[in-house]
């Protein structure tokens, strides 16, 4: 038990790492293949895109092949096509790289969640949090040290080549102990498979809900936060920049407490209270027009924006659970593809509104998205005890 928890929280881990390591480096790669603002952002959506098609297929290659299998290919993918980020010469390729990219990182996160997932089972423990905590703090040691490889004059180049043979080595150590869910007979198999699809399932697409939101909420606060306190509170770049650290350490922190959290309040009662926190923090953040509301303001969006998606896949999980003690791979990836078109969708949001009135107006938006997510916990909820009840009435025999 004890391996495969580490195990799953080093790939957490790394998968943070491999975005925090290429994701800083972008001007270097625009420089490089001489794309311009307009032509980057196209080459960019290829992760993203990437990403969508690889979730929607990858929680039915678990089921088939399961999820040890899936994580160590696709994690091991990963790190070979970062490197190859650092070879393109033209916008096109970049976009068209990426997208490989995406659907590795896309086939790794809904893997690994799915591993998660197993181990929450096994364990009889609310740690999701925890193993996204991993991830939180994989991306800001990634960054730092693309920080550093700029910093120093090396190359996008030589330090992909050097994550990439340290993020392979370190999936051939862990990949074994990487759980999966237990073998199902073949006609258990069989009959979940003719079970209501996830399309078809309220409940569901209420979690999905909660992912989306919580993406869009996430995206805009990576993505426009620091620009917002230099075009709109007038700051310099390093202090506007201090605003999404901010945010990720509170969400990394939160996560590393969620456990704890989870079993006082309940999953629900989480989930609103953090949907509060977001939508309060980035209204905070747009309508007190002072640097420290600012900040306190992002703090509290990564510190409920934290929960919402580990919490929501783990759930997904539990939806899809069979009575054999598997099962929920289909429901965690369905509920990731539509998470994943938040972070697709999100940012061009965000600055469309902010291009036809201000930032201020747009991330104010986007603290009315976080703020959804507390009702669509409610009705989650609400949807899955009628799905019990109608599973309770299905099972009982008409007397005749």
């Amino acid at each position: 038990m004890r391996f495969g928890r580490v195990a799953v929280c080093t790939v957490f881990g790394l998968n943070g790492f491999v975005y925090g390591t290429w994701a800083p480096r972008v001007p270097a790669l625009a420089d490089q293949v001489g794309a311009r603002v307009g032509a980057l952002g196209l080459a960019l959506l290829g992760a993203s895109v990437g990403m969508i098609i690889a979730a929607s297929f990858t929680g039915r290659l678990c089921a088939a092949l399961g999820a040890r299998i899936v994580v160590a290919a696709s994690a091991v993918a990963a790190c070979v096509v970062v490197p190859v980020l650092a070879m393109v010469s033209s916008p096109q390729l970049l976009g068209v790289v990426l997208c490989g990219l995406g659907m590795s990182v896309g086939a790794l996160d809904v893997s690994m969640n799915i591993a998660a997932v197993t181990m929450v089972r096994r364990l009889e423990r609310p740690i999701m949090s925890i193993f996204h905590a991993a991830f939180s703090f994989g991306g800001l040691f990634g960054s730092l040290g693309a920080a550093g490889a700029a910093a120093s004059g090396l190359s996008p180049l030589r330090h992909f080549l050097i994550v990439a043979v340290a993020g392979t080595a370190v999936t051939l150590l862990v990949a074994r102990a990487v759980p999966n869910e237990p073998a199902a007979p073949r006609e258990k198999r069989q009959e979940a498979s003719r079970g209501p699809a996830p399309m078809r399932r309220p409940v569901l697409w209420l979690l999905a809900a909660i992912a989306l939101c919580s993406a869009i909420a996430e995206g805009a606060s990576a993505d426009w936060s620091a620009l917002f306190f230099v075009s709109e509170r007038g700051m310099g770049e390093g202090p506007a920049a201090v605003a999404y650290a901010a945010f990720s350490v509170a969400m990394g922190v939160a996560r590393l407490f969620g456990e704890r959290v989870e079993r006082r309040w309940g999953a629900d009662r989480l989930l609103v209270a953090a949907s509060a926190s977001a939508g309060a923090g980035l209204l905070l953040a747009v309508l007190v027009p002072h640097p420290a509301a600012g900040y306190v303001g992002f703090t509290l969006a990564g510190a409920g924006l934290a929960y919402s998606f580990p919490v929501a896949l783990n759930m997904a999980g539990a939806v899809g659970r069979r009575a054999d003690g598997g099962g929920g791979e289909r429901e965690i990836g369905f509920v990731t593809t539509i998470a994943y078109s938040g972070f697709l969708s999100g940012p061009p949001l965000i600055g469309g509104l902010a291009h036809i009135s201000n930032l201020g107006l747009a991330l104010g938006v986007a603290g009315v998205i976080a703020a959804l997510i507390g009702p669509a916990a409610l009705g989650a909820s609400a949807a899955r005890r009628a799905e019990r009840r109608r599973a309770a009435m299905a099972e009982v025999e008409p007397v005749r």
